[in-house]
């Protein structure tokens, strides 16, 4: 169904539960189910059998597929793309018989232009860098640095990769620059990590 209010596309077998802030343009598809008080920007695609907690929190433009659950204590910002079946958790040692709910959740945050990959594991009390992007099946159980590529059980980098998702070369000898080979932006080094050539 289209909330004439809300101006974004929910199927018929969603359940969305008001109140929930959704942005405009943002579809969600079959047997998804959206709790009350989640935020989700615009222009998201929400696919099929996704959960999202009542305290999650999705930016603009962001891509979940298939079978994801966003739980309370996520946050996603804008751009970002989750794969199918990647999970989140937000409880570091669940136990059945001790309910953390009297606690606060352990926040993960997944920074802007993420990408994690499909089935990817991202353990609680993280945070996934600006651009960077995980590979499929990965259990990610530290930070990951913007524009890192991170695979593995457990996760390490292996790389550098660009905005655009292009994997990197270091830099020949004596040069300072990474240059992508798909569309040829350019970075530098700073500290541990890298940023644009051209940011300040």
């Amino acid at each position: 169904m289209s909330n004439p209010k809300k101006k974004f596309f929910a199927h018929e077998t969603a359940v969305v539960d008001e109140p929930a802030s959704i942005g405009d343009g943002t579809k969600i598809w079959h047997f998804s189910h959206i709790m009350s008080g989640a935020t989700i920007g615009s222009g998201c695609n929400i696919g099929q059998n996704v959960f999202i907690g009542s305290t999650a929190q999705i930016g603009n433009n962001v891509k979940i597929q298939n079978n994801v659950s966003v739980y309370d204590g996520i946050v996603i910002e804008d751009d970002v793309f989750c794969g199918p079946s990647c999970v989140f958790t937000n409880v570091i040692r669940p136990r059945s018989a001790f309910p953390r709910k009297d606690r606060t959740f352990d926040t993960t945050v997944v920074k802007e232009g993420a990408t994690i990959g499909a089935n990817a594991t991202i353990i609680c009390g993280t945070t996934i860098g600006e651009h960077a992007l995980i590979g499929a099946g990965s259990v990610v159980t530290k930070d990951v640095l913007p524009y890192s590529l991170y695979f593995g059980n457990p996760a390490r980098q292996r790389g550098w990769v660009c905005e655009c998702g292009g994997k990197l070369s270091e830099p020949a000898h004596n040069k300072k620059e990474y240059i992508c080979p798909a569309c040829a932006r350019k970075y530098r080094k700073k500290g541990k990590g890298i940023h644009p050539a051209d940011a300040a």
